[in-house]
């Protein structure tokens, strides 16, 4: 499903915050990402996001070598992959409902088709009273399930998450984490962006480790 090679990241002319990283997910991996603060974490999930493009290196997502593709080949792509942001990237003028079904409506589905999903998701992380208030009113911890919500509806071939428990209390951390689980028992390819050494260990889910933009697998 996915695969770098020697991929190096740098900003302008600035120093490379990801060093000669490889690693390959097959589908229905499930492996967490870990380092401190500033070892390339966030850059990374970019990459994979198609946000960025490598500076060096080769960067291939569903047999396509991203290097290779023109602007107008990106969106299909970026339409199989659901991504969680530290930022949660709301749109505010949207209900929490709206913000969560937004993906399943840029496909081109009725809401007739997915309201009854899309309900039964918000009750799961806790946000069935709060689905006609929008992003505003909401506490950070709100918006993250939020945007948890929007990431998974679809039920994505590859979820990118950064720091997707950074924001709730324990019991909850453990029931999104049920969900991840899940999700990828139907199929979906995980990588977790986390310092919760906790949510790790409860996981027992294989860990890669980002340190000074150079890749390990512990």
């Amino acid at each position: 499903m996915l695969r770098l090679e020697n991929v190096g990241l740098r900003y302008g002319e600035g120093p490379e915050v990801l060093r000669d990283v490889s690693f390959a997910l097959r589908t229905g991996d499930f492996y967490f990402l870990t380092g401190p603060s500033g070892a390339g974490k966030s850059s990374l999930l970019k990459l994979l996001f198609l946000a960025l493009k490598p500076t060096r290196g080769t960067l291939r997502i569903f047999g396509e070598d991203v290097g290779n593709l023109s602007h107008n080949k990106l969106p299909p792509i970026r339409r199989r992959i659901g991504v969680v942001f530290q930022e949660f990237r709301l749109l505010d003028h949207l209900s929490t409902y709206d913000n969560v079904a937004l993906p399943l409506r840029v496909a081109g589905k009725s809401e007739s088709t997915y309201r009854r999903d899309v309900m039964d998701l918000l009750d799961w992380v806790g946000l069935a009273q709060k689905s006609a208030d929008l992003p505003p009113v909401l506490s950070g911890g709100e918006k993250q399930r939020a945007a948890i919500a929007r990431a998974v509806i679809a039920k994505p071939q590859l979820l990118l998450a950064d720091e997707p428990t950074g924001n709730v209390d324990p019991v909850l951390a453990k029931r999104l984490l049920h969900l991840f689980v899940e999700l990828n028992r139907l199929g979906t390819t995980m990588l977790i962006a986390t310092h919760d050494k906790g949510l790790v260990r409860q996981a027992e889910r294989p860990v890669l480790h980002l340190e000074q933009g150079i890749m390990n697998l512990q």
